[in-house]
């Protein structure tokens, strides 16, 4: 990928905890484990030659359990955590290099963190909190309210930016925090299991709003969590750790089709396939087609054939043009009737690119196959009910 399309680009980082550090790295080289390796050392490896390239504009999902490394990874981006050995670079500099004032002024306007535990300021309403970080910066008191009333209303808080933030729901306080991030116009937003404390509604609701943000604003979204569930629906490329080391990055439908190891496999298993899976994954190619211009009795014979009681309908471009039923085409021979004049047209029809989860309902209301289309009108192949069903086994 070409470096101006990265916004972070981490090189050989390790992050290290304890005194004897030589001898841990010597026994990492040698192709010890984490736990090892604090049994004989006392070092604590919380990261390990992590190499990561992390593309402008995207959600970038982080997924591990508990002590994988992924918070501590996420705290090198923005250097609360300085690595041990490594480097990371922002826009093509070593955050290393950066002087204190540098530094500061990286942390204030490139990128902003939003947490799990809110982190909002009690003795201040929706509009101060938002506005804190504007305020800091020595934005004027009409322009960073101005600002900070823009993003309230994008999280869908408009009307109550004089609440005190003691009167709100958890997901109202965790929309806040979002909003405090935003203000700033960040190009990078890191977001440490910032909806896990949540209930599963309050959570899907978030899920969908931030999604929605990023689409909008297009900013680099850094994403922890421990739920490959939230992590493939979120993700545009999501990274497994585990015991500190980065284990598969890829998009969440690569990564389902194909798992680096058994680790890996073993966490998708648990994932809902339906919001991973494309239906250019489980489509079928049409075991036959006929043309607008063809005759009943051609009709007939192609599904004869091929033993169907169906058949799709194509121009000469394969554009989709309907279905024609078996009892269709022989009315149509007995009555000499064109099969356009007596195919069916309206037809539900897909778009490759829809997640499985979007046509289950399609699916089970369905009397024959989906077509699925590409975005050029093609006919690109079929999804039947038992495709669909199979997909999520």
């Amino acid at each position: 990928m070409d470096r101006n399309e990265n916004v972070i680009e981490v090189h050989h980082v390790s992050k290290l905890y304890g005194l004897n550090k030589t001898e841990a790295v010597r026994l990492m080289e040698a192709g010890s484990q984490k736990k090892e390796v604090q049994k004989k050392t006392g070092v604590s490896v919380a990261l390990w030659d992590i190499n990561l390239e992390i593309p402008r504009g995207q959600i970038f999902v982080i997924i591990g359990l508990s002590g994988s490394g992924k918070s501590t990874l996420v705290r090198c981006f923005n250097r609360l955590n300085k690595p041990t050995s490594g480097s990371v670079c922002f826009n093509g500099r070593d955050l290393s290099k950066l002087s204190k004032k540098e530094l500061l002024t990286f942390r204030r306007n490139n990128i902003s963190m939003v947490f799990q535990s809110f982190g909002l300021m009690s003795h201040r309403d929706v509009l101060g909190n938002v506005a804190y970080g504007l305020e800091v910066k020595g934005v004027s008191k009409a322009e960073r309210e101005k600002k900070a009333m823009e993003v309230i209303s994008m999280v869908g808080l408009s009307g109550w930016e004089h609440q005190s933030c003691k009167n709100l729901s958890g997901g109202m306080r965790q929309r806040v925090g979002i909003a405090r991030a935003l203000a700033n116009d960040p190009d990078v937003l890191l977001m440490d299991e910032p909806f896990s404390a949540l209930d599963p509604l309050v959570r899907q609701d978030m899920q969908f709003e931030l999604l929605q943000i990023q689409r909008k604003l297009k900013k680099t979204v850094i994403f922890i969590t421990h739920d490959i569930d939230e992590a493939f629906k979120l993700g545009d490329t999501v990274a497994i750790m585990k015991d500190g080391k980065l284990v598969q990055v890829d998009t969440p439908e690569q990564m389902s089709e194909h798992p680096a190891n058994e680790y890996v496999e073993a966490f998708i298993n648990n994932a809902d396939k339906s919001h991973v899976l494309c239906v250019h994954n489980i489509m079928i190619t049409p075991k036959a087609l006929i043309q607008t211009d063809d005759g009943p009795e051609h009709a007939i014979r192609v599904m004869n054939k091929n033993e169907l009681s169906t058949v799709y309908v194509v121009d000469k471009d394969l554009h989709l043009a309907g279905v024609l039923t078996i009892n269709d085409a022989l009315r149509a021979r007995k009555e000499h009737l064109l099969i356009t004049d007596i195919m069916e047209k309206e037809i539900p029809v897909v778009d490759t690119d829809t997640l499985v989860a979007d046509i289950m309902a399609l699916a089970a209301s369905a009397h024959y196959p989906i077509a699925a289309v590409g975005k050029d009108g093609q006919l690109k192949g079929i999804v039947t009910k038992a495709k669909v069903l199979s997909s999520l086994a």
